[in-house]
């Protein structure tokens, strides 16, 4: 029996691939996650964790499960040989709810990666940077949870992603210079913005795990 790799997408509503025009999901072969598992499918498992409205620094007082920092590390528990862990959180962090600055990000993301590295000290950990989310959230039904403050707060703590994942030998990934989010909310990815992140990610994997 041929040895799996395993490869955790650990993320929120762009992990679980909320459809911007309908608020449904898109199919497993459509969402950037689940065409990764295609794409990679004679080497690699690719585990979906997505959630839609998870924080990744903050206590999501809706529950457990939407609080990424706090799950992820119960979720590991379970499963600890994970041999790439991709996280892909931030964005909700900037909800008006939350106090997100440079500090909260840079402890935010230290205890993601200690909860990866103490289930697993060998998991490959991608860092991928929360969306540069547009104007149109203003004008969607998203406008109750993000402001143009929150844009501004992505903005100013954006930087922070790729330093610590420099200074924690963490791999980094920047969706954004791929993609934008989709015109309907500002928010989310539309279907092609899926193919791309999908395509781009999977050389990216073969890349850092042909060693």
């Amino acid at each position: 029996m041929k040895f799996m790799k395993k490869i955790l997408c650990y993320g929120d509503s762009n992990t679980f691939g909320f459809v911007p025009e309908t608020c449904g999901r898109y199919d497993k072969n459509i969402r950037w996650s689940g065409r990764l598992g295609e794409l990679l499918k004679t080497d690699f498992k690719v585990i979906e964790e997505g959630m839609n409205n998870r924080t990744g620094f903050f206590k999501n007082p809706i529950g457990l499960k939407q609080s990424g920092g706090e799950y992820l590390s119960i979720y590991l528990q379970n499963h600890r040989d994970i041999d790439v862990c991709i996280l892909s959180l931030g964005t909700n962090d900037a909800q008006i709810f939350y106090n997100l600055d440079n500090e909260s990000t840079k402890l935010g993301l230290q205890n993601l990666i200690d909860s990866i590295r103490e289930a697993n000290s060998s998991t490959k950990i991608v860092i991928v940077p929360p969306v540069k989310i547009t104007e149109n959230i203003l004008h969607s039904g998203f406008s109750l949870m993000f402001n143009a403050d929150s844009i501004n707060k992505i903005l100013d703590v954006f930087y922070v992603f790729e330093e610590v994942a420099k200074q924690q030998g963490c791999y980094y990934f920047d969706f954004n210079k791929f993609v934008s989010p989709s015109e309907t909310d500002g928010l989310h990815y539309s279907t092609e913005s899926h193919k791309i992140i999908a395509d781009k990610l999977a050389e990216f994997i073969l890349e850092i795990t042909k060693f």
